[in-house]
């Protein structure tokens, strides 16, 4: 027979059988062929000679040779598993990616990356050879995945923090019920004002991504964008001042400062006393005695008594805004860059909810210089007032008697 037809025929054939099928099919083949049927059918069909003869075997057998209906092989038949063949090479490997093993200063992996690639050169150097796709499917079989850190420690808690939180829920419960305003302030992650990349996704033509700088230099940039967000708790809406010079307790205050005279005084003509929920660090950290200074200007100018419940420490990302507006924000702006000030008033002021949250932002292109000392002598004329619980975390800030206002 032509090499060509019976190539041409096999090829037709063996895709649709088992190995011992085609094993006993190009055995048949040959023997029908006579001498140099073997050559013949092992080049056409791309095998070795061996299988052909092995073919030949089990035709010679007969019914000897039939295997149990569904087996292409005899029980234990084909290459061993590399576990049965290497005993140790499992616990060699979850040795090597165990927690505990990572960090002994003699694991061979402590200072490398877990790939499957280096964790297969590892096990090949301990004795055990083994390709990085096996790895890849030993370590899936042994339960483990590719996973990403995931942010859950806050450090230390401190003995009180219980404690602070009911504190502050009842000055919260206990202002809102008096028709007087609460509000949760933090700074925002600072943003490059320009053509870079902005994580998320929208929609966009098929093919046509939003075209962004491949490095994210400051260098190439507008500036940084640092927007500090005043979350008012009973009305449900925010407001958000966006510098571009730094996050100092100046501009912390002047942000609240700008939503009283704009949102909050007009909502709350009456008001007499202001409940500000803050982080315990950052630019209105307790300990920063500009942000108390500053506090006490802005009680000056409103004749409102401004009392301030910190939250405990390593506890930030429970504080409201972060959830409540913070989060939102992101969500509206995801995928989008933020390529000028104005983009990123506009999209902040556009982020709302279902459930009612509106937003106003504006730009605040005021400076604020960083290391403002505020002397010992200026602290002893603040008019603060330390509540009985943790008063450094607690605290109100009173304004002058009418008649003693400038």
């Amino acid at each position: 027979m032509d090499e060509a037809v019976l190539a041409n025929k096999l090829a037709m054939i063996l895709p649709h059988l088992n190995e011992r099928q085609r094993r006993l099919l190009l055995a048949a083949e040959a023997k029908a062929l006579g001498r140099g049927g073997v050559t013949q059918v092992a080049r056409s069909a791309g095998v070795t000679r061996p299988t052909i003869h092995k073919g030949l075997a089990e035709l010679a057998q007969g019914a000897e040779a039939a295997l149990p209906p569904g087996r292409a092989r005899r029980p234990g038949g084909g290459r061993k598993r590399l576990r049965e063949k290497d005993p140790g090479l499992v616990g060699a490997l979850e040795a090597l990616v165990d927690p505990e093993t990572r960090g002994d200063p003699e694991s061979p992996l402590r200072w490398t990356c877990k790939s499957v690639r280096e964790l297969a050169e590892a096990l090949g150097r301990a004795g055990h050879p083994v390709s990085y796709e096996t790895v890849r499917v030993l370590l899936e079989e042994a339960g483990y995945s590719l996973q990403a850190n995931a942010k859950k420690l806050e450090g230390a808690s401190h003995p009180d923090r219980d404690a602070q939180f009911r504190y502050l829920n009842e000055q919260v419960k206990t202002l809102l019920a008096a028709g007087q305003p609460v509000v949760s302030v933090d700074a925002k992650k600072k943003e490059l004002v320009g053509r870079f990349r902005n994580a998320g996704r929208e929609w966009q033509p098929r093919g046509e991504p939003e075209q962004v700088r491949i490095y994210d230099f400051l260098s190439e940039a507008e500036g940084r964008a640092i927007p500090y967000g005043v979350y008012e708790v009973g009305r449900d809406v925010g407001w958000v001042s966006v510098g571009r010079d730094h996050d100092t307790a100046s501009f912390a205050v002047e942000s609240l400062r700008r939503w009283w005279w704009a949102m909050g005084q007009p909502a709350y003509p009456r008001a007499q006393r202001l409940l500000v929920c803050a982080d315990g660090g950052g630019s209105n950290g307790y300990r920063v005695r500009l942000w108390k200074v500053e506090l006490q200007r802005l009680a000056e100018e409103t004749g409102l008594q401004i009392t301030v419940c910190h939250l405990p420490p390593g506890t930030s990302k429970w504080n409201k805004i972060e959830h409540r507006l913070f989060s939102y924000i992101s969500m509206n702006w995801r995928g989008r860059p933020l390529v000028s000030y104005e983009v990123v008033v506009q999209l902040i002021s556009a982020t709302a909810t279902r459930r009612g949250l509106r937003v106003h932002a504006e730009l605040d292109p005021g400076r604020y210089p960083t290391s403002t000392k505020v002397t010992a002598e200026q602290m002893a004329t603040l008019k603060l007032r330390p509540h009985s619980f943790h008063g450094e975390w607690n605290y109100t800030l009173l304004p002058s008697p009418p008649d003693q206002q400038a």
